[in-house]
């Protein structure tokens, strides 16, 4: 990073460089990263004074709608000869990499107030991909709200804790997961049902990546199913 400053001090300041310099930084201090620094720091690490960034961004606000349009930017187009749905698992499937690498992102996204040129765009594409296979614009106005913030690589899990969690020693865990078995026995059954990463975001003993994408194809087998049967709002039982 020291190198890669002083590097960056011989070029001039730019929105671009201001940029590229407030995502490294955040990328730098992991989920919380937008979060873990000032405009102060983003100007140490640059070698200016404070004052000089607000040629550039007008606020820390303006400053992070900018990091996530270029976070975004990263997220790759699906190939033109793909069908629709697999287009589309194509682009959910590269964002959901592109937020994996820049692990503070889904929380400024989430924080925004409305969507940034770049996630408008995307949405643009996504949904373009959609119509451009034929579906309705009815069909998938539903299928948007749907897949929500999936269409972004990133989901709000029902086991999410929003932190990392003491880990219990061996005779702790075992008499919890007793008591849970006792009085539970349904949600006991189902936990112990499958056993992957421990350090899952989704709960210890769930695969981030499989749930993501088993609920993804679920739904887009579901999108498929009613596309081909002709489904409307008005008519859904159709």
């Amino acid at each position: 990073m020291a190198e890669e400053r002083r590097g960056a001090e011989r070029a001039p300041l730019s929105r671009e460089r201001v940029l590229h310099a407030a995502v490294a930084l955040a990328d730098a201090s992991g989920a919380s990263g937008a979060e873990a620094f000032s405009m102060r720091r983003l100007a140490q690490e640059l070698g200016v004074v404070p004052m000089a960034l607000y040629k550039h961004v007008a606020n820390k606000e303006e400053l992070l709608d900018g990091m996530v349009d270029m976070v975004v930017g990263e997220i790759a187009r699906p190939t033109t000869s793909a069908d629709w749905k697999s287009a589309v698992r194509q682009q959910i499937l590269s964002a959901r990499s592109v937020l994996l690498h820049h692990r503070w992102a889904a929380r400024v996204i989430e924080s925004r107030t409305g969507p940034t040129p770049a996630v408008l765009a995307y949405l643009d594409s996504v949904i373009g991909t959609f119509r451009d296979g034929g579906l309705s614009a009815d069909l998938t106005h539903h299928v948007m709200h749907a897949l929500g913030s999936r269409l972004l690589g990133f989901s709000q899990e029902l086991f999410d804790t929003g932190g990392a969690a003491p880990t219990p020693s061996p005779a702790t865990a075992g008499a919890a997961a007793a008591d849970l078995a006792r009085a539970y026995p349904r949600v006991a059954e189902i936990a112990a049902a499958a056993a992957h990463d421990m350090d899952s975001a989704v709960g210890g003993g769930c695969d981030d990546q499989f749930e993501f994408e088993f609920a993804l194809d679920l739904l887009l087998d579901g999108i498929e199913r009613l596309h081909h049967r002709g489904w409307t709002s008005t008519s859904p039982s159709t």
